[in-house]
């Protein structure tokens, strides 16, 4: 009974993952395809990917940026709008765009033996009136939050690592050992 006990739950660990990404992808393409409305399943993933990448070269010249700049003027200055634009657009350039802030892994010293790692985000405080302290953001594991610390300067170390492997060692709780 322990043989099958024991096999039973390895390939729990094989088959749940595998069954929970597809679903959530099915789920993710039937649901962009009802938004849209099409009735072929994956057309509408399609034109979405297609759409962002005709925008995304639309954007890159001229015209497009003033446009771009423009839409982001009025989303940002729209009450509660704005807050949630900014902090979606946010979010997204520090993971992708060219304003990626993830770039910088930390260690920090909570005392003596004991550290967590980060991203510093900001270097120096100066602005909120916090001299020698810098803001460092901490991923939480499995999970897209985190948590914001400020801790003197003095704690931080940078890590000679990519940010690649030190985010994925966070999010993963300690498990994944990603490859830079």
């Amino acid at each position: 009974m322990n043989w099958l006990f024991k096999h039973f739950l390895r390939g729990l660990v094989i088959v749940v993952p595998v069954a929970v990404t597809l679903w959530v992808i099915v789920r993710a393409f039937n649901s962009i395809d009802q938004l849209i409305g099409f009735k072929v399943p994956g057309i509408g993933v399609v034109v979405i990917v297609g759409g962002t990448i005709l925008i995304g070269i639309l954007a890159s010249n001229f015209i497009g940026r003033r446009f771009v700049a423009l839409t982001s003027a009025l989303f940002e200055r729209a009450p509660l709008v704005g807050l949630i634009y900014a902090s979606i657009k946010d979010l997204l350039e520090a993971f992708v765009g060219d304003k990626k802030r993830f770039d910088r892994p930390v260690s920090v010293a909570v005392n003596d033996g004991l550290m967590t790692f980060g991203f510093m985000t900001q270097d120096d405080l100066s602005f909120l009136g916090l001299p020698g302290r810098v803001a460092v953001y901490m991923p939480f594991a499995y999970s897209m939050a985190g948590s914001l610390v400020i801790v003197e300067a003095s704690r931080v170390k940078p890590l000679p690592a990519e940010s690649a492997a030190v985010m994925a060692l966070i999010v993963s709780g300690g498990v994944s050992r990603a490859a830079a």
